[in-house]
C-alpha cells in the first residue's frame, strides 16, 4: 500500500514533468521554422532593395489652364464656403508689400482649416502663385484625394515618415512659386503646437528665399481633429502674418528653425494680447511657449476649444 507522502511526491513530480514538457514544446515551436521561413541565415541572404513608389505627379496642377480653374474654385467656391462656416480675421498682410517672392510661408498646424485659411487670406496675386506641402501618406494615398487636393489647393506630396523633404519644394521656389510648409509635420491632436522640424529653415537657406511666419489661432476650436466641418455658430479664427526672416551668416538650419518657431509664437502671443505686450515679453525672452502644458489630455483639449476673442480697431471717422 502506497503511503500518502509517496503519492503526493509522485503527483508533484508528474506535474513538474508535464510543465517541463510543455515548456520544451513551446521552445521548439518558437525556434522551429515550420517551413515558413528560409533556412538560410538572414545575414547570408542576398540584399534586396526596398520597394519604392513614384510620387504622385502634380506638375499638371500648375499649368496655366489648371491655375485659371483653381483660381475660380478658390474665389467662388472655397472662400464663400469657408466664410459660411467660420468668421476669419486676417492681420499683417502689409508685410507682403515689401516682398516680391517667392517666399516660404511657415505656420502652426492644428486643423484642416489651416490650408484654406492661408490661401484665402492671401491677396489674389500671391494666392495664384502659392503651393502647399501636403503629407504623401494622407493626401496622396488614393488617386481621387490626390487629384482633388492638387487641383483645389495646389498641393504637392512630402514624405514625412522618412524625415526628409523631397526636391519638389526647391524646384517650385526656383520656378517662382511660393510654398506653404507646416513644420510640425502633422496636425496637433490637442490644439497645442508640436516642435518645429528644420525642413523649412533648410529650404529657405538652400534656396535663399525669405520665410514669412504665420500665426493661426482658433482653427482647432473651429474644426478639431476628427471633424469634417466646422462647429456650429461660425466661430472666430485669426490669421496673422509676420515680418519676413532670412538666415543669418553662420546660422544652421536648427538655429534658424528655432528662430522661425519663436516668430510664430510671437504672432500667436500678439494676437492673444497686444503688439506692445507681446513685444515686451519677446525682448525679455518670455514669449509664452506654444507647446502643450504638462497636464491631462482632456484639459489641454478643453483649453484649446475656446475661440479667440477678436479685438476690433476703434473707428474715429464714421
Amino acid at each position: 500500500m502506497t503511503s500518502p507522502v509517496v503519492h503526493v511526491a509522485k503527483h508533484v513530480l508528474s506535474g513538474a514533468l508535464l510543465r517541463g514538457a510543455r515548456q520544451d514544446v513551446r521552445t521548439v515551436a518558437r525556434g522551429w521554422r515550420w517551413g515558413r521561413r528560409s533556412m538560410v541565415p538572414r545575414s547570408a541572404e542576398p540584399y534586396v532593395p526596398a520597394q519604392t513608389t513614384e510620387p504622385f505627379p502634380t506638375a499638371w496642377a500648375r499649368t496655366p489652364v489648371a491655375t485659371v480653374v483653381r483660381d475660380g474654385l478658390q474665389r467662388f467656391g472655397l472662400r464663400p464656403l469657408m466664410h459660411s462656416g467660420i468668421t476669419p480675421t486676417v492681420r499683417g498682410l502689409d508685410v507682403l508689400d515689401q516682398l516680391v517672392g517667392p517666399v516660404v510661408f511657415v505656420a502652426n498646424h492644428t486643423s484642416h482649416l489651416d490650408t484654406p485659411l492661408i490661401l484665402c487670406s492671401l491677396p489674389d496675386t500671391w494666392r495664384r502663385k502659392t503651393a502647399v506641402a501636403a503629407a504623401a501618406d494622407y493626401f496622396f494615398d488614393t488617386w481621387w484625394r490626390a487629384t482633388s487636393s492638387a487641383m483645389v489647393f495646389n498641393t504637392f506630396p512630402i514624405e514625412r515618415r522618412s524625415g526628409s523633404m523631397s526636391a519638389t519644394p526647391g524646384d517650385l521656389l526656383a520656378d517662382g512659386w511660393n510654398v506653404v510648409v507646416f513644420p510640425e509635420g502633422t496636425r496637433s491632436p490637442d490644439g497645442w503646437t508640436r516642435r518645429f522640424k528644420p525642413g523649412a529653415a533648410f529650404l529657405s537657406q538652400t534656396q535663399q528665399v525669405p520665410v514669412v511666419p504665420v500665426g493661426i489661432r482658433g482653427s482647432f476650436a473651429a474644426m478639431p481633429r476628427g471633424r469634417g466641418w466646422p462647429v456650429p455658430g461660425r466661430p472666430a479664427v485669426t490669421v496673422r502674418f509676420g515680418e519676413p526672416l532670412l538666415p543669418l551668416v553662420g546660422e544652421g538650419p536648427r538655429e534658424f528653425g528655432a528662430r522661425i518657431e519663436n516668430a510664430v509664437a510671437l504672432l500667436v502671443d500678439e494676437d492673444a494680447t497686444t503688439w506692445w505686450d507681446a513685444t515686451r515679453r519677446a525682448a525679455r525672452g518670455q514669449t509664452p511657449a506654444m507647446s502643450a502644458p504638462d497636464t491631462a489630455q482632456w484639459r489641454r483639449v478643453w483649453d484649446q476649444t475656446r475661440p479667440p476673442v477678436v479685438r476690433t480697431t476703434r473707428r474715429i471717422w464714421r
